[in-house]
C-alpha cells in the first residue's frame, strides 16, 4: 500500500460504519481542524493482535474527558472498531491510528459544546518509524521548544494540539540531517523526543525522565517493567541536560518508534550497548508472543 495518505485502497471505520478509504472525509468547518478539539492513539498490531489495545482506547477515553468531549463508544465498541478495520483490510501487522474530535455542527467559534463528537479508525502498514536507526542508533538534534507546564495545557491528555511544537521540532531537526530532536521541559530538564520517552544507561542502572508533564507512554511503562524484571535499577527523576555526556546508552520508546536505540544526540554520542540491545530484541519478541 503506497501513496498520500488521502488516496488508497482500504476501508476505514467513521462513526460507527466500515467506509471506503477515499471516502472518510471532513467538512472544511470541522472544530477540530480549525481549534485542535481532537485526540487521538497509534496502536500497532502484530500477528492480529494490537498491543496493549484496551490500555490505549482506556487513554483515549481519558484524553476525552480531559478536553471535554467525552468519546461517545464504549471501550468495548472501540475495541470492536480496531479489530473490525484490521479484518476489513486483511492485516496482520499494522498501524492504528484512533482520533476523536469536535465535529461541525451550530458552534464555529472557540465553544464547541453544541458540536457532535466523532470518531475514526484507520490502519496503514508502517515498518521501522525511524529505518536504518533501529539498528545503528538514530541521530538526535536538541529542540530550541520546550514541554510546556501542565498548568497551561492537558499535558497528560494524547490531544492533537500539543504536537504542534513537535512537528516544528522535528522538522528543523530532519532538516539537520537528524532523525528526530529531543525536548527539554518548561523548567529545563530532559523531557523527551517529539514522539517517544527516552531512556538512558549509566553504570549498568537506567535514568529516564519523570513523566510530569508529558505522556507516561505505554511503550515507556512495558520497558521499565521488563528492567525491573530483570532486575535492572531504574530510577525515573529530574535529569538536567548537563548530564547527557556522562550517559552510556541510550533508547527511545513509543508505539511507532518501538523500542530504537540513539546513537547521538546533539554533540553527545552512545553506544548501542548489552542493555539497549536487550530492551530493542525483548520487545520485539514481548510484542509478537
Amino acid at each position: 500500500m503506497a501513496g498520500a495518505y488521502d488516496d488508497r485502497e482500504g476501508t476505514i471505520w467513521l462513526d460507527g460504519e466500515l467506509v471506503d478509504w477515499r471516502a472518510a472525509n471532513v467538512h472544511i468547518l470541522t472544530h477540530g481542524l480549525h481549534y485542535a478539539s481532537s485526540v487521538f492513539e497509534g496502536e500497532r498490531a502484530y500477528n492480529g493482535t494490537i498491543f496493549e489495545s484496551v490500555k490505549h482506547s482506556e487513554r483515549l477515553h481519558f484524553s476525552g474527558n480531559e478536553l471535554d468531549m467525552p468519546i461517545p463508544y464504549s471501550i468495548d465498541e472501540i475495541e470492536k472498531a480496531k479489530y473490525d478495520v484490521l479484518k476489513a483490510n486483511g492485516w496482520d501487522d499494522a498501524y492504528m491510528r484512533v482520533i476523536a474530535w469536535r465535529g461541525s455542527g451550530e458552534d464555529m467559534g472557540v465553544s464547541a459544546a453544541r458540536n457532535t463528537v466523532r470518531m475514526a479508525v484507520a490502519a496503514w502498514e508502517w515498518g521501522s518509524y525511524y529505518g536504518d536507526a533501529k539498528m545503528q542508533g538514530a541521530k538526535l538534534d536538541i529542540s530550541k521548544w520546550k514541554r510546556p507546564s501542565p498548568e497551561t495545557i492537558p499535558s497528560f491528555a494524547k490531544a492533537s494540539g500539543l504536537y504542534m511544537i513537535c512537528t516544528m521540532s522535528k522538522h528543523e531537526a530532519e532538516a539537520k540531517g537528524c532523525s528526530d530532536a529531543l525536548m527539554m521541559d518548561y523548567r529545563g530538564y530532559v523531557a523527551e523526543a517529539t514522539g517517544a520517552n527516552v531512556f538512558f544507561v549509566k553504570d549498568g542502572e537506567v535514568h529516564t525522565p519523570k513523566p510530569d508533564c508529558f505522556l507516561n507512554g505505554i511503550t515507556r511503562q512495558t520497558v521499565v517493567g521488563m528492567l525491573e524484571d530483570r532486575q535492572i535499577k531504574v530510577h525515573e527523576r529530574h535529569i538536567m541536560p548537563e548530564e547527557l555526556s556522562s550517559f552510556e546508552q541510550c533508547w527511545l520508546t513509543g508505539t511507532a518508534a518501538e523500542v530504537t536505540p540513539v546513537a547521538q544526540i546533539g554533540e553527545h554520542t552512545f553506544d548501542v550497548g548489552d542493555i539497549c540491545r536487550d530492551m530493542t530484541t525483548s520487545y520485539d519478541k514481548l510484542v509478537r508472543a
